[in-house]
């Protein structure tokens, strides 16, 4: 695996330093209200993306950059970044950055902020899926998924809190799922590894909103991203049991791929468009099956609250007697 301490050259940061504020705003590319503090006079956003040799990573770094911002454009692998570069005119750097490592970690957030000044908003999109039952799901995959779709994520987060903090302004935008909302059979593990963002989201929102630090969830369904191919791995054992439940709905997964109504282009042009909304959302679904799921779930909430309103009320204790 590649070390971050392979650090790009002198000329390399010459390319991708920002050449000051000399680029001027246009009707077409509004800035986020909650940015411009955290930016000099016309000056372009920088944005930081986890995951980026394909999918919604490789999509959205190509798009900010198109539309001149800078991007700190990040894989495990940087080799296969290397295209997106001499588009860029010297606003992307590309920098090599395995989620799980913690040094590679801290070291390319602060050669991001070296190179750029600062970082205005983060995209945590590096995940993988896992398919299996619960009950046949190997342990260490599943920690493996955890340290990706989590922890990584988490530990990203936190390292670039501090820069947010000190100019009180920046954007978190969290990859979760649709799977982050509702569970399903077969996937139960990457269900719960993102609720886990879910929670963690919520939480972070309320704790950073003060400071002027905003956070997104973005929940898609399925698009043709490489999720349900290469990126996931499923079960070592199949029990007969969950035929027609789990190894069903892995099977239709697995067939899917490549041919998911989602669209990783326009998904990214929406995720830019919500960032820089006036007030963006704290969750923004993708995609129309994304959509139904999420108003599904409310109601079946609903449902399950009102029919035991009763119940619920009933276990505090009894109001005092006046």
């Amino acid at each position: 695996m590649t070390s971050v301490s392979d650090q790009p050259s002198d000329h390399d940061l010459a390319r991708a330093r920002p050449k000051g504020c000399a680029r001027n705003a246009t009707p077409d590319r509004p800035w986020a209200h909650h940015l411009e503090s955290s930016m000099c006079e016309n000056d372009e956003p920088v944005w930081f993306v986890t995951g980026c040799s394909s999918g919604f990573g490789r999509e959205i770094a190509r798009y900010v950059l198109k539309r001149g911002y800078h991007a700190v454009v990040t894989a495990r692998i940087p080799a296969q970044l290397e295209a997106l570069r001499p588009a860029a005119g010297g606003r992307a750097l590309v920098l090599p950055l395995d989620v799980t490592a913690s040094n590679q970690i801290i070291d390319a957030v602060k050669l991001a902020e070296a190179t750029f000044g600062r970082i205005d908003v983060l995209v945590n999109n590096a995940g993988i899926g896992y398919f299996g039952a619960i009950e046949e799901s190997g342990d260490d995959e599943v920690r493996r998924m955890f340290e990706i779709n989590f922890w990584g994520l988490a530990n990203v987060t936190r390292a670039v809190l501090p820069g947010m903090r000190k100019r009180r302004a920046g954007h978190i935008v969290n990859l979760s799922s649709m799977g982050g909302l509702r569970g399903a059979p077969g996937v139960g593990y990457y269900n719960a590894s993102k609720f886990a963002v879910e929670g963690f989201s919520e939480a972070l929102a309320q704790e950073v909103a003060p400071l002027g630090i905003k956070v997104m969830l973005v929940e898609p369904s399925g698009f043709r991203t490489d999720w349900a191919g290469r990126s996931a791995n499923e079960a070592q054992q199949t029990i007969e049991d969950y035929a027609g439940t789990a190894g069903a709905r892995r099977r239709q997964i697995r067939a899917g791929s490549g041919r998911q109504p989602g669209d990783p282009a326009r998904a990214a042009a929406a995720i830019v468009a919500a960032v820089e909304a006036p007030e963006p959302p704290l969750r923004l679904l993708l995609g129309k099956v994304a959509l139904a799921a999420g108003r599904e779930k409310i109601k079946s909430l609903q449902r399950d609250f009102e029919a035991w309103a009763a119940v619920s009320e009933a276990a505090d204790f009894p109001k005092a007697e006046p």
